[in-house]
């Protein structure tokens, strides 16, 4: 029988931390969509008894809080990105500068995590022979491909996951009796986030119930202040 090669690309591929840049952004622009729109849509709800004026603060929250989530997730990560090449092109600078003594920043990096000096030193000396450069953003910055993020990605990650978790309100909008409006928007979106919580806990192999806890409780409260407001300062049109 024929053994199965295992190569590092592999091997990482198998862990979850590789889907931490996209899974973010999917969550956080999907649950902010679920509930920010169904808080709203309660809200207004809360505070008129026609559809009209509620379709259309939902549809507006809609498309206004899917660019606002693309402009700030891609304005977040440049930022983040714009950070990290500063950091990386004061390294290379810093490694042209004083190589003797980066050498022995990263030599004493390792000794803290567990190596003896020799040993720290030895494999400082065969990194920085291999990148100098790499090995420093990598061991002293902390920086590495799995972590940085790409901005344009993030943005349109939180832009689709917002429209998407922002549809399944405006569903109940159109569709829902007036009278049963409020209730059945809590009612779906608690579903709504819990779904959501146990997708995102099983991709990111975390446990399910407590991701499902989670989002379910703030999810709870936000619809609830959302509501509150409506009622005390709503006035029928």
């Amino acid at each position: 029988m024929r053994s199965k090669s295992i190569t590092i690309d592999n091997y990482l591929d198998n862990h979850f931390i590789g889907r931490s840049n996209w899974l973010r952004a999917s969550v956080l622009g999907a649950n902010d969509g679920i509930i920010s729109i169904s808080s709203l849509a309660i809200g207004v709800a809360a505070a008129n008894s026609e559809r009209a004026p509620i379709l259309l603060a939902t549809v507006a929250g809609l498309v206004a809080g899917a660019i606002s989530m693309a402009a700030g997730e891609y304005v977040s990560v440049s930022s983040q990105t714009d950070i990290e090449k500063s950091d990386i092109e004061r390294e290379r600078q810093e490694l042209e500068a004083m190589p003797d003594v980066e050498l022995k920043i990263l030599s004493e990096i390792y000794e803290r995590r567990g190596l003896q000096k020799e040993t720290a030193m030895l494999v400082a000396k065969e990194l920085t022979e291999k990148d100098a450069l790499s090995a420093h953003v990598r061991d002293e910055l902390g920086i590495n491909e799995m972590s940085q993020a790409n901005p344009v990605q993030a943005a349109l990650a939180s832009c689709a996951s917002f429209l998407v978790g922002g549809i399944l309100p405006l569903m109940v909008v159109l569709f829902t009796p007036i009278s049963n409006m409020v209730y059945s928007l809590y009612a779906f979106t608690i579903v709504a986030l819990a779904v959501l919580g146990a997708v995102s806990a099983k991709t990111g192999g975390s446990q399910i119930m407590k991701g499902v806890f989670r989002i379910v409780i703030w999810g709870t409260v936000a619809m609830g202040l959302s509501a509150l407001v409506g009622y005390l300062f709503g006035v029928n049109v």
